[in-house]
């Protein structure tokens, strides 16, 4: 009986493990799948997913908008047969799942545990086993064409296995891959952004609804979305935020367009109007009185201060071009990651050159399949981190699944 060991219990592995449990399962063939998990339970990572409600893939997945992006368009490529085969794949579990705004897809019962239930329960009803609290720390690949892997754990425990599916995650990746495979250094991204504080720490838990480009030292455009921004005072959050980390480096600035709703060229104009309108009764205007019904009084007060603008003083016709540069192009210096806690994925892994994005497995370690955040792929905010998760954990679960088919009846029992 072929043996697959599956290291780690996220999404990505458990994906794995019902997958190619379910493939053995209905072509009549013994297999023995096995998710080692080093925490005490499986799927903790996915109940902490979109606030608990598990924000699991999106209606519009792009492969353009992954890191890699060449690479996750052959995997989602050799993964596509007619409809959409993660959303097949949860369907045929019974998951029930509504699309809320930008595509996002979540449980009908708004709770990411009806996605972890699902998964549980196919994997139980497909033999799979969890073994849970085993860490892994080292990897022996087979010495031989057909031999065996042998897993070591921390507990002194050493698992064997015909086929391997590493979906760690790009923390603890690395130091259970053979050498030759390339890794870039993990760092978190998709999280909270910390800027030069003498702005943001007066606007702390104020929202704006804006557009925010990434700009580097040299004023170059890097990226740009548009969303709710949350001052906090570290810096600033939010989704567009969250989206901008990906490409953000300590010395970039973020632009903070207030008016986005607004061409560039048309806000001296408007600016001018309403200075026409607002003092046409007589009434005195200050600058501060301008901005009033139009930002958040701290926010006007900052985007002043920015101008080089006092509040108090009258807002003169001059003010005009100061007033709009600043209003179009709000600038914050970006220092580096803020709340690591807060941030969804991590930048970085497995070198993605190293794979087959057909099966996602090693060029040179036959049996050996690598997915989810354990390769270096990553993606905005909207579910794309999660569909990759499924996807390749899919891919590598039916992969490893034909390896077993055609594997020669191992030992049982593991040693110490």
């Amino acid at each position: 009986m072929g043996r697959l060991a599956i290291i780690g219990g996220g999404a990505a592995g458990l994906a794995a493990a019902v997958t190619a449990a379910r493939e053995l399962r209905m072509l009549g063939v013994p297999g023995d799948v096995a998710v080692y998990e080093a925490d005490e339970r499986v799927g903790r990572s996915i109940l902490a997913t979109g606030n608990g409600r598990c924000n699991f893939s999106n209606a519009r997945i792009d492969a353009g908008a992954y890191r890699n992006a060449a690479f996750v368009g052959s995997a989602l490529g050799a993964l596509t047969a007619g409809s959409d085969p993660v959303h097949a794949f949860f369907a045929d579990l019974g998951l029930v799942w509504r699309e809320e705004g930008e595509g996002r897809l979540y449980p009908l019962a708004n709770k990411a545990t009806s996605v972890l239930d699902v998964l549980r329960a196919a994997a139980a009803d497909f033999g799979v086993r969890e073994a849970c609290g085993r860490r892994a720390v080292w990897i022996d690949v087979p010495d031989r064409p057909g031999g065996r892997f042998h897993i070591r754990f921390a507990d002194g425990t050493v698992g064997h296995a015909d086929a391997v599916v590493l979906a760690t995650g790009g923390r603890t990746a690395r130091e259970l891959l053979p050498e030759g495979i390339g890794f870039a250094a993990a760092r978190p991204v998709l999280g909270p952004l910390r800027t030069a504080t003498d702005v943001v720490r007066h606007l702390n838990n104020l929202r704006v609804r804006c557009a925010v480009t990434l700009a580097g030292p040299d004023g170059a455009p890097k990226a740009r979305e548009a969303g709710e921004l949350l001052f906090r005072d570290y810096g600033v959050s939010g989704i567009a935020v969250f989206n901008l980390s990906r490409f953000a480096e300590p010395g970039d600035r973020l632009l903070v367009d207030l008016l986005p709703q607004m061409p560039e060229g048309d806000c001296a104009g408007f600016l001018h109007a309403r200075r026409r309108r607002l003092s046409a009764d007589g009434r005195p205007l200050s600058r501060e009185a301008f901005l009033r019904g139009m930002l958040l009084p701290a926010v006007a007060r900052a985007v002043l201060e920015e101008a080089g603008l006092a509040p108090g003083a009258p807002f003169a016709k001059r003010d005009v071009p100061t007033l709009a540069a600043a209003l179009k192009a709000f600038p914050l210096e970006v220092r580096g990651m803020g709340d690591e806690r807060q941030c969804q994925v991590r930048r970085g892994g497995a070198d993605v050159a190293a794979f087959d994005p057909r099966t996602l497995e090693a060029r040179v370690v036959p049996g050996l399949h690598v997915v989810g955040e354990a390769l270096d792929v990553d993606a905005p905010c909207g579910g794309y981190n999660l569909h990759w998760a499924w996807a390749s954990g899919i891919l590598a679960g039916r992969a490893a699944a034909t390896r077993l088919m055609g594997s020669d009846d191992v030992a049982q029992g593991e040693g110490r």
